[in-house]
């Protein structure tokens, strides 16, 4: 078995949402006075590659720990949307291709969008403020179809609204992907996991999203 990484790294100030604080990792013990090394982060748990439970934007929803672990791994179908452009939003007749891959039937699977921003991560305005987005009708499309879950290569996959109708028809969030040009060479359904670190009653988590290849 090969995995193949779709993480974006955390470190020092990496790029994260502008709304969130920055990310900081430091050094509180080390090799010369304690003989060990520990680095002490602060960050919100929607940093880098992570998941979006229903309770992110619902109150009273589901939270992380409530969806087995199981429902975190299955056959996905990768669609290239690439030259995407800025503030470009994301609706049905982009995803229509996913049906042709899909053989017309979604009902249980994952959707990963790579719209290229992933390999843009930067502090700069582009990246940070205008990104392609999801829009509020390509997230009902995925609905309607039975998604079960949807990624994408950015640290959003939409807006409020976006966010809301996807949570709420309990479709699950990853966000912050990457896709290596070694994807595309893959044959759809990919074997996809995206386990969560175990926060007890959280909205999300960090994870380390893969593609698995037998």
């Amino acid at each position: 078995m090969r995995l193949i990484d779709l993480s974006q790294p955390i470190f020092d100030d990496c790029p994260n949402c502008p709304e969130h604080p920055p990310v900081r990792s430091e050094i509180i013990a080390d090799h010369p006075a304690v003989g060990w090394r520990l680095e002490k982060l602060t960050l919100v748990n929607h940093t880098g590659s992570h998941v979006d439970a229903p309770l992110h934007k619902l109150a009273g929803a589901r939270s992380l720990d409530d969806i087995p672990l199981e429902k975190w791994v299955g056959p996905a179908y990768l669609l290239d949307l690439r030259p995407c452009t800025p503030d470009q939003r994301i609706g049905p007749d982009d995803l229509a291709p996913l049906l042709k891959a899909a053989n017309g039937d979604l009902r249980d699977r994952i959707v990963l969008l790579c719209t290229g921003w992933g390999d843009e991560r930067a502090q700069t305005d582009r990246w940070l403020n205008h990104a392609p987005l999801l829009s509020p009708a390509g997230a009902h499309w995925l609905v309607d179809h039975q998604v079960r879950g949807v990624g994408i290569d950015y640290y959003s996959i939409g807006d409020a609204t976006v966010h809301e109708i996807l949570l709420r028809n309990d479709l699950w969030i990853v966000e912050e992907l990457r896709f290596p040009a070694e994807v595309w060479d893959l044959p759809q359904p990919v074997e996809f996991w995206t386990l969560p670190v175990n926060f007890k009653g959280h909205t999300g988590a960090f994870c380390r999203p893969v593609i698995s290849v037998r």
